[in-house]
């Protein structure tokens, strides 16, 4: 599940970033990933639980 959260967050940051510049969208993307894997991992603890 941290792996689909990291794809989806970091090709969302690298998009929005392409709009603004190369250097943009490279620093948007690996929060992206950062993001996405902290969001996939809480999705999928909350999905385990309960």
């Amino acid at each position: 599940m941290g792996f689909v959260g990291m794809t989806v967050v970091s090709t969302l940051g690298w998009y929005l970033g392409m709009l603004v510049g190369f250097t943009t969208a490279v620093v948007l993307s690996m929060v992206g990933t950062g993001f996405g894997l902290w969001a996939g991992r809480w999705a999928a603890r909350r999905w385990l639980e309960g």
